[in-house]
């Protein structure tokens, strides 16, 4: 269980960072309860692996947490659920993050979207089912090791087409992928961010390093920084998947 003292520190954060949402959706809005306390309830949600109602529960016996958020009184937990069917992710988007490091690292997860594994589904059932999934793309500073900016959209589908939308309003010295995204188009669009691309090149694809009648160097060690992505990766589903 999170510390009183972390927790407190939590929804400090969060209500920093949702400051920046419009108060209300609507200028019909009954304003009982704002977007700022309803998406600071729904990042602790998550945060404490609990369930709507267990979320409501918990604010219930947090007199503190109550007064952080601002709650005279607490929402139905079907409020929540509306409101994240209702929120767009433009306006998620729109919420202050660091757009700029010196090495950015893109690349993508996928995470189960039903309890049973595909191994009852395809075998135990004895019948041919298309696997779906949730595919998560992320762009981070590998520096840092903050998310920049996300894509989250149904999978199965080709890495190449959140790649040009991830790292839309970043600015980075290098950008690193693996070959999976190895691509003139890719490439080019780096090199119009005025970030050098360093993506491996498959055994089809050609020289496309060149930029101005000129190679650009590949640098392994600074390749190599798009491991800390991974580790990003492996932390959010050992929080979340658990």
């Amino acid at each position: 269980m999170v510390s009183q003292k972390k927790l407190i520190r939590f929804i400090e954060l969060a209500r920093d960072v949702t400051n920046s949402m419009p108060r209300y959706s609507s200028r019909f809005s009954n304003h009982v309860y704002d977007n700022h306390q309803k998406m600071v309830i729904v990042v602790l949600k998550q945060k404490l692996k609990t369930t709507y109602r267990g979320i409501i529960e918990i604010l219930e016996v947090s007199e503190v947490a109550r007064a952080l958020i601002k709650l005279d009184k607490l929402p139905d937990h079907s409020t929540l659920v509306k409101f994240l069917q209702r929120i767009s992710a433009s306006l998620i988007d729109s919420m202050p993050m660091k757009k700029e490091a010196e090495t950015i690292a893109v690349d993508s997860t996928g995470f189960e979207t039903e309890c049973m594994s595909y191994y009852y589904r395809t075998i135990h059932n004895q019948r041919k089912c298309r696997r779906h999934y949730t595919k998560l793309s992320l762009a981070v500073d590998t520096g840092k090791q903050l998310i920049l900016s996300q894509k989250i959209r149904l999978g199965p589908r080709n890495d190449h087409i959140d790649f040009k939308s991830i790292l839309r309003n970043l600015s980075a010295k290098f950008v690193v992928v693996d070959k999976g995204y190895d691509s003139k188009s890719n490439r080019k669009h780096v090199l119009r961010m005025k970030a050098r691309p360093h993506i491996p090149r498959r055994s089809m694809s050609g020289s496309t390093y060149e930029r101005l009648g000129r190679k650009i160097k590949f640098d392994e060690n600074i390749y190599h920084r798009r491991s800390k992505i991974e580790t990003i990766f492996s932390v959010i589903k050992r929080k979340y998947e658990a």
